[in-house]
């Protein structure tokens, strides 16, 4: 039975092992006790018994296959009632002490069974609890109307309900815990999960800014070609590209007809390709298309830079490597010596390809032209359609198999703590209430009756180390385990030898029934069958204890029979039920947890990802996007020096916003630098002076500081010069840039590309004649946390 509500995977997954555990333990029993308690009836009286022991089986039968169709709550419980009804009404009619024995047992493991199967109804499962008492009640009574009810079995019952119901609250309780420390570990990994997946898609918006935009703005800007016809089909692909959804192509594609489809460009930019595809190429999409756009900018780099107008293309398999590769007789160049700012190589040929999960490689020295090598290795996972692993940054199968292996490692580590501190604790209450009242009460019996007591004080300090270990957090030494559990058997042996044979599992036997608990104990973390063993050789010594001086009738046999099954069958069945907690819960609970995160992660990453792209399109619609919606449709014109140097500007800020990212000691003198080459490739001599020593300078900052610069390199014609003074309060950035066009078109500082700024940057800007003055100051406040030299 499951109550709706936030229950976590591993309580969910608890309760429904339970409540099956429920059903089938009381059915077992009822079905195995009411045939004993036939083989013992007297012969008149077996029609009798039947027709009450074989509803009760009925209402047993019915109640399992509600497992597999739910059935009204109301005739649930009243099936559950019949049941111990029936069992207790059947004692009269079978007589004798097996009768007896047999409902004792039946109607107290039902009872038992009664706190799991209603485990999340406490009310209905306590209800059931009175019923089974006024079972008994009503079977003493019609069975010996002359004496009084047995109230020690009525105590024994509601210790065994009470503890039934501490061990399901002390199980869940592991359980929730369990899920509470999974979904705090899923989020810290759904965060990381959304953070790569977010850097990644930052790094190919950067890639695709690079390959399209920036190259597109910057050839306008050094209006380096007579013929422009190729110039607005060019712009309008390049916004499609930047306002395309980046980080959600899934399934798989076909390389070669990828491959196929590499532009060549127009006019005085084309490149003649000679390819030679075996296809086809059936890869993932991420891999594919960061290959593709690789081979894109590779191209590009030949028109522009290779002085050819040739190469060679080329795409192969080698095994499960996947291999393509373009090479071209050009001038060549020396891969060790170009600088990192350059984002055509590092960015859009190896580090895409290496985002996706694969490697590219230049080979190339000055007057041997130049070879890209782009190699994917497929590791025999295809993607289907809708699978988006390789593309949102979810976790790949060998990191999420590792996930889930830890996940269900640590639920299975809490549900075992739980199973064995509830095993311990039916053990010491047992042995302390039920256990020792019946050694004080028959020491006369015992033969000798110290044996009997240092048994019992044996049982004890088993219980003490085990649960020493545990409480302190320790799995038990093998040894102390070894050991703990020769003690337990001496104990069967000593109990059972030291015992009249015809008392045995009878009132004076206070061993038998809690010898099984105390080494379910020391088992927990094993397999059943381990357990099942040890449970056979304490059956097996008390049965040759009983056989060697004693010959039970048929009818005392039976007797023995439903007490084994009352204390050693139920020992057996919990651990049963342990063992599918272990084996079972635990493995289903990680993979639902893990399916569940899945679509967390996913959703989280869509979310934000569509957040960022509409933040960076948003900052690209005040200064990109008209240029080349004006390029794109003919507004405005490449011969216009305007727009020549517009186009400069916006150049030089793209070109700052790919070197945010680089890892170097000083980013403000980096990401300078990267303005000031763009300014030298449009003919500009630019000198570069600093002074002082460098500082920290938060990015939001370095923006507004740069920005002033980039513009006024944007509009230099001639020559210019960058100052960069440090002092320990604060940083100036200063340009003086000589035949500087007017820069009121392109004033206003450029946006930040979708993040807050709130830097406090003053600007100020001077113009006499030709040249321009801009300078841009920070100073650090106390409370700002950044520190200056």
């Amino acid at each position: 039975m499951r109550l709706g509500g936030n229950e976590g995977n591993s309580e969910r997954l608890v309760d429904r092992t339970v409540e099956r555990y429920g059903v089938w333990l009381r059915s077992t029993v009822v079905c195995l006790c009411g045939a004993l308690g036939l083989v013992q009836a007297d012969a008149a009286k077996v029609s009798w018994a039947l027709s009450l022991l074989v509803p009760a089986v009925l209402a047993c039968g019915v109640r399992l296959w509600s497992l597999r169709r739910p059935l009204p709550l109301a005739l649930l419980w009243t099936l559950d009632a019949a049941v111990v009804m029936l069992m207790g009404l059947s004692q009269p009619v079978l007589g004798g002490e097996g009768a007896n024995a047999m409902v004792e047992v039946a109607v107290g493991i039902s009872v038992v069974a009664f706190q799991f199967e209603w485990a999340t109804r406490p009310v209905a499962g306590a209800a059931l609890a009175g019923a089974g008492a006024v079972a008994c009640v009503l079977g003493d009574l019609l069975s010996s109307p002359a004496q009084d009810p047995d109230v020690v079995s009525l105590l024994r019952m509601v210790v065994q309900v009470g503890l039934s119901r501490a061990a399901y609250l002390i199980v869940r309780a592991r359980a929730r815990a369990a899920d509470r420390s999974a979904a705090v570990r899923a989020a810290l990994r759904r965060e990381a999960d959304v953070a790569a997946a977010r850097r990644a898609t930052e790094r190919e918006y950067l890639a695709t800014l690079h390959d399209t935009a920036s190259a597109t703005l910057l050839m306008v800007s050094q209006g380096d070609s007579r013929d422009w016809s190729w110039l607005p089909p060019r712009a309008r692909q390049d916004l499609e590209a930047l306002s395309a959804m980046p980080g959600f192509e899934t399934g798989s594609v076909d390389l070669a007809a990828l491959l196929g489809c590499v532009p060549e460009g127009e006019g005085e930019a084309r490149v003649r390709l000679t390819t030679h595809i075996e296809g086809p190429l059936a890869i993932p999409s991420g891999p594919g298309l960061a290959i593709f756009s690789g081979v894109r900018e590779a191209v590009t780099n030949v028109a522009r830079h290779a002085g050819v107008r040739e190469a060679e293309l080329r795409a192969w398999r080698e095994g499960n490597v996947v291999v393509v590769e373009l090479s071209d007789a050009g001038e060549g160049f020396d891969p060790e010596s170009v600088p990192a700012r350059r984002r055509g190589i590092s960015g859009s040929i190896i580090g895409r390809m290496r985002a996706a999960g694969g490697t590219a490689s230049i080979t190339s020295r000055p007057g041997a032209g130049a070879r890209v090598r782009w190699r994917w290795h497929d590791r025999g996972r295809v993607p289907q359609a809708g699978d988006g692993a390789q593309a949102t940054g979810v976790p790949c199968q060998p990191r999420a198999r590792a996930q889930h292996t830890a996940a269900v490692r640590f639920i299975r580590g809490q549900l075992l703590y739980g199973s064995q501190l509830v095993v311990l604790l039916i053990s010491l209450v047992w042995q302390f209430t039920i256990s020792l009242r019946r050694l004080v009460a028959h020491q006369d019996v015992y033969h000798p009756a110290w044996a009997q007591t240092a048994a019992f004080v044996c049982l004890v300090a088993v219980a003490v180390i085990g649960g020493a270990h545990l409480l302190r957090g320790r799995r038990i030494p093998p040894g102390v385990r070894g050991w703990s559990l020769g003690s337990v058997l001496a104990v069967s042996a000593v109990s059972a030898y030291t015992l009249p044979p015809e008392q045995s599992t009878g009132a004076a036997d206070w061993a038998f029934g809690v010898v099984g608990w105390h080494a379910l104990f020391l088992l927990a973390d094993l397999r059943v069958r381990v357990y099942a063993a040890f449970l056979g050789a304490h059956i097996g010594i008390n049965a040759s204890a009983v056989a060697w001086s004693w010959a039970p009738t048929a009818a005392e046999s039976a007797v023995l029979g439903i007490a084994t099954i009352g204390s050693c069958g139920l020992q057996l069945s919990v651990g049963v039920l342990m063992t599918q907690l272990f084996h079972g819960t635990a493995p289903a609970a990680g993979s639902a947890a893990a399916r569940e995160e899945e679509l967390r992660t996913r959703e989280r990453i869509h979310e934000h990802l569509q957040s960022d792209h509409k933040e960076r399109y948003r900052a690209l619609t005040a200064t990109t996007v008209p240029l080349l919606v004006g390029l794109g449709h003919g507004v405005l014109s490449p011969h216009d020096e305007e727009v020549r140097l517009r186009c400069g500007v916006e150049g030089a800020r793209m070109r700052r916003l790919f070197a945010e990212g680089d890892a170097v000691s000083d980013p403000l003198l980096n990401e300078l630098r990267a303005c000031v080459e763009v300014a030298e490739h449009q003919g500009v001599s630019v000198s570069l002076a600093v002074r002082g020593q460098s500082g920290e300078v938060p990015v939001e900052v370095r923006r507004e500081l740069i920005d002033p610069v980039a513009v006024t390199l944007g509009r230099t014609r001639s020559a210019a010069r960058v100052t960069v003074v440090w002092t320990p309060r604060a940083v100036r950035v200063s340009v003086v840039g000589v035949d500087c066009a007017d820069d009121r078109p392109v004033g206003a500082a450029a946006p930040s590309h979708g993040r807050a700024t709130d830097a406090k940057v003053s600007v100020v800007r001077t113009r006499r004649g030709e040249s321009t003055w801009a300078e841009a100051s920070w100073s650090r406040s106390a409370s700002s946390g950044v520190d200056l030299p």
